[in-house]
């Protein structure tokens, strides 16, 4: 069975933008600069299969930056320096998705991707955010149960009832509230963008360049938003709606046209006669057998042994639709899934992250999402609205309107979220795929038109999620590559066909 990726946080691949308003007082502590970078010491970086020009090096922030002052945290941080000195330009950041991802090995891994050229001209930073990995980690302390992508995701009950996912979110919150730790708090988008400003001091670069891919383009944004003039060259990859009103809530919801733009291409390839893992005669009879199979696993599951839940589920295999639709590689694990339940089996379980990672990007994610906006509390609200998504959007069944943990969450947030605009340097360039499943094309014209001026997009004629140097083409690769070598954009917008 193809790896389904089961180590994506609670919206594996939110891409957007999100950011806090705050004034000059507030911002100006992650400045840190008039006092002189402080003395890094460099180490090698712990972990299997590392470049061995990877090095490693921590600094301490404010745990809380309205009180830059009080108690620290630790951030860890990686670099692979620049492989012409004499071209070197500055660092190139490398953020992370999620939230509830880190870039601390990606110098070593998805760097390495990038061509010559850019590998000469910038030195490579990967880092934890605040709360993961290496960087003052937290967790809830959850019930196993609850670690499972169908809690984490809210998929409501097999008859539409939210009833079952306002008692996880109470349960749930309740954990993170008792067992998380002050620094719960303080996770957020905007406190993340006010670490990566310290890191650039610390590094002693005057600005910097980044490529943000999904969530990591929200954090991009917001750091775009706070530091303009910090910026040089900013690639955001994968992009999302930027309302400052829903944030992250109109990323879940946004999973409703995601799924719907991405399932007629696995139709066409799970009808293809040639295909070993063939799922019906006609690409238009593939969504009919999808949604039949997963009403009779709502009614009647399969045991699963060694799986999470150990049963096979309609929620699982819908849950298992939208993994797998973020990469066209991994249309067999949907197709291997399909037809062992149709006989009445299941294939082997996929192996899930230990315990202790789970727990620890469940509460990453957790506090990201409900630190930056207010979600709303009533259970009837949610009800409405997931009985009006499963009648219009079948595939995921009311999960992107339903309530998530955020429902319960004890803490109000600390901010008003950033409102992305247009004024500032013209410093981006967004790159999206057209069918991309967690960060709808849909959602990234909205950012676009949020940043006006300052960014030019281009868009793909792929299918995935991750446009560049992944799941897209070689005329947007080359496009997003020349603009890191050389600052240079398309005059205007572009597509990549």
């Amino acid at each position: 069975m193809t790896k389904i990726k089961r180590t994506a946080a609670l919206f594996a691949a939110s891409a957007a933008v999100l950011g806090l308003a705050v004034p000059a007082a507030t911002a100006s502590p992650s400045t840190a600069g008039d006092a002189g970078p402080p003395r890094l010491h460099w180490t090698k970086c712990e972990g299997k299969g590392l470049d061995p020009r990877q090095e490693c090096s921590t600094i301490e922030v404010p745990m809380d930056y309205a009180d830059p002052h009080g108690e620290k945290i630790t951030l860890a941080f990686s670099r692979i320096p620049a492989e012409n000195p004499r071209t070197r330009r500055g660092a190139l950041f490398l953020i992370p998705g999620g939230p509830g991802g880190g870039s601390l090995d990606q110098p070593s891994g998805k760097g390495q991707k990038l061509p010559q050229e850019v590998r000469d001209t910038y030195d490579l930073i990967g880092f934890d955010p605040r709360g993961y990995g290496r960087s003052a980690p937290v967790s809830c302390g959850l019930e196993r149960g609850d670690l499972a992508r169908t809690k984490l995701l809210p998929w409501p009950g097999p008859d539409g009832s939210v009833t079952e996912n306002m008692a996880t979110a109470r349960r749930m919150s309740d954990a993170c509230a008792r067992n998380g730790g002050r620094l719960m708090r303080h996770i957020s988008s905007a406190d993340e963008a006010r670490d990566l400003d310290r890191i650039r001091a610390a590094l002693g670069e005057r600005k910097i360049s980044a490529w943000g891919v999904s969530y990591g383009t929200y954090v991009g944004a917001v750091y775009n938003e706070l530091f303009p003039h910090r910026t040089d060259r900013f690639v955001l990859d994968s992009n999302n709606n930027p309302d400052h009103v829903r944030v992250e809530r109109a990323w879940l919801a946004a999973f409703e046209a995601g799924a719907e733009d991405n399932f007629p291409e696995f139709d066409d390839w799970a009808s293809r006669p040639d295909n070993p893992d063939r799922v019906a005669d006609t690409a238009a009879e593939v969504r009919g057998v999808f949604l039949r199979l997963a009403e009779r696993l709502d009614r009647d599951p399969l045991p699963w042994p060694g799986a999470d839940p150990e049963e096979l589920n309609g929620n699982v295999l819908r849950q298992t639709m939208l993994d797998s639709l973020y990469d066209p590689d991994d249309y067999p694990a949907l197709a291997e899934l399909i037809l062992a339940a149709r006989k009445g089996t299941v294939p082997p379980a996929p192996q899930a992250p230990p315990e202790a990672v789970l727990q620890n990007v469940t509460a990453v994610s957790a506090a990201t999402l409900c630190n930056d906006v207010a979600w709303p509390r009533s259970a009837a609200g949610y009800q409405k609205e997931v009985t009006e998504s499963r009648a219009k959007y079948p595939l995921t069944a009311g999960m992107p309107r339903n309530a998530a943990m955020c429902a319960a969450w004890p803490y109000p947030p600390k901010e008003p979220a950033v409102r992305i605009s247009d004024r500032g340097p013209s410093t981006v360039l967004m790159v999206q795929n057209r069918r991309d499943v967690a960060t709808p094309l849909s959602g990234a014209l909205k950012l676009r038109q949020a940043l006006g001026r300052r960014a030019v997009m281009v868009t793909v004629d792929s299918t995935g999620h991750d446009a560049y140097l992944d799941n897209g083409n070689a005329c947007g690769d080359r496009t997003v590559s020349h603009f890191l070598a050389t600052g240079e954009r398309p005059a205007r917008d572009l597509v990549c066909e």
